[in-house]
């Protein structure tokens, strides 16, 4: 017979909640201290795996059996094994796609159409109305994002402010778009309408897009002095030319990827199909690539060829170009690009479930609430609480929906309209994930961009406006909406009396 792991235990005292959480706080900032921008590639993962044997340690002392808390340990992990295998397939995907040709493609064909004076408003816009179309950052990360990053390295731009650009105009979308997860779970979690969620978003997301623009546009008007030469851009393009066989049919598989999400299909079985088209295009258009990827002594056959294709998957490509930007552009990929990033993910969540099973972020919550007096006053507490919830967890979608449903009976008593509570979370929640290294949300966008989170966080404008607007807004009481006291915690439309 299975032992029963339930058994009668005492609710954590606030200090029980709060020193856990705050200590292991306080050795992520210290792991950021000693190891900068490397701190998401081991150090914060032995942070994150003490938080979660000290949060243990105080579940124990309070009645909890350790078969209770390992099965909340593995249920957050659980959580995220599907993110987990999108990141491995990702993997594979942009080593392929290199391989393929597609990514030198983009490039290719970028560094001729693209001019730098105004190249980081039009990644951030471009960004923006891609992933509003589609929904999911991580998807338009790892295709025009990839593309973006490589022709602002044959420009000699900023690798930081265009990944700050990508990312900024990915969450604009990832926000805003019905197609997006986290713009249905946030609504669904506090029992709030999909398009007066939406509606109320515009508030503080139109501003800050439009504001990290006028940013990024002035960034770029300055950046002339950093610019690669035509003849480096040049030799660039002879260089992306002569080891691949260019045209613009190996733009498809990007194609053949947003078309899947357009059509919503689910994450995991789109990346594989676009990793799929990539092979079948590096077999049919770059058999001399891979020949040249497996070295002098391959001999050309249908094994060797079946070999290139498959270590490129599993262990990513390997330019040996002779110009150094290239190599440098195109090694990367593969499922073992992406075994730290999974370290810090699975680290990540065993914190997170470890907490969530001890109800470590209720009993904080519960404290935070008490002090709210005014209606503003709660909502900065939510968006704090969903930006902890990011720092402490990891993962984007607990950011979202543990807070809304912590906050739902509050915001309720307190005759307040559910899109206020939802609009908080993704403020709080959305939209500070990719500024976190150890969050599933910015170790992605680090490994699939190639620019560690720390380095491309203070460029990322829209996320950092948008936070900022939200508190002012609660803090003056702007576009607060409330209910009538007999009304259900339902919707009201916009035009509703605000406070």
């Amino acid at each position: 017979m299975t032992e029963d792991i339930e058994q009668s235990h005492k609710s954590l005292s606030v200090f029980d909640s709060l020193f856990p959480v705050s200590v292991t706080v306080v050795l992520l900032i210290a792991a950021v201290m000693l190891f900068g921008a490397d701190a998401a590639w081991g150090p914060a993962q032995i942070v994150l795996l003490v938080g979660t044997l000290l949060a243990a340690g105080f579940g124990v002392k309070n009645g909890y059996r350790w078969k209770s808390i390992e099965a909340g340990l593995a249920d957050g992990i659980y959580v995220a094994i599907p993110a987990m295998l999108i990141l491995l397939t990702v993997g594979s995907l942009i080593g392929i796609w290199i391989l393929a040709g597609t990514v030198p493609a983009m490039i290719y064909y970028g560094l001729e159409l693209v001019s730098p004076s105004y190249f980081y408003a039009s990644c951030c816009l471009l960004c923006a109305l891609v992933s509003l179309s589609i929904g999911s950052s991580w998807s338009v990360a790892g295709t025009i994002g990839l593309g973006l990053i490589g022709i602002a390295e044959g420009f000699g731009l900023s690798l930081p402010i265009a990944a700050g650009a990508i990312v900024s105009g990915a969450y604009f979308g990832d926000k805003m778009s019905p197609l997006s997860d986290t713009t249905n779970i946030a609504p669904a979690a506090v029992g709030a309408d999909l398009f007066a969620h939406i509606r109320q978003m515009m508030w503080t997301t139109l501003p800050s897009i439009g504001l990290a623009l006028v940013a990024f546009l002035v960034l770029g008007l300055d950046s002339s002095t950093d610019m690669h030469t035509p003849e480096q851009i040049t030799a660039m393009r002879e260089g992306l030319a002569s080891q691949f066989n260019l045209g613009p049919h190996l733009l498809i598989p990007v194609l053949v990827l947003l078309g899947l999400s357009v059509a919503r299909m689910p994450a995991l079985p789109a990346v594989s199909i676009g990793a799929g088209v990539g092979v079948i295009f590096a077999v049919l258009y770059q058999q001399e690539a891979v020949f040249q990827f497996l070295g002098s002594d391959s001999i050309p056959t249908l094994e060797a060829l079946v070999k290139g294709v498959w270590t490129v998957l599993f262990d990513g490509y390997v330019s040996d170009s002779g110009n150094a930007s290239i190599d440098a552009l195109l090694s990367k990929g593969g499922m073992s690009s992406m075994l730290t990033t999974l370290w810090l993910v699975i680290s990540a969540m065993a914190f997170g479930g470890v907490i969530e099973r001890l109800g470590m972020l209720d009993r904080l919550v519960a404290s935070l609430v008490a002090g709210a007096s005014t209606a503003g006053s709660l909502v900065i507490r939510c968006i704090a609480t969903c930006f902890v919830s990011n720092l402490v967890t990891g993962d984007q979608y607990l950011s979202v929906t543990l807070p809304g449903r912590m906050y739902k009976a509050e915001f309720q008593r307190r005759n307040l309209a559910s899109v206020n509570l939802s609009r908080a979370t993704e403020d709080g929640g959305t939209i500070t994930s990719p500024l976190i290294p150890w969050n599933s949300c910015g170790a992605y966008m680090a490994a699939t961009l190639g620019v560690a989170t720390l380095s491309y966080l203070p460029f990322v404008f829209f996320n950092l406006i948008n936070v900022g607007l939200a508190i002012t807004y609660a803090f003056f009481g702007i576009r607060i909406v409330r209910i009538k006291p007999s009304a259900r915690f339902e919707n009201t439309p916009l035009g509703a009396r605000v406070g």
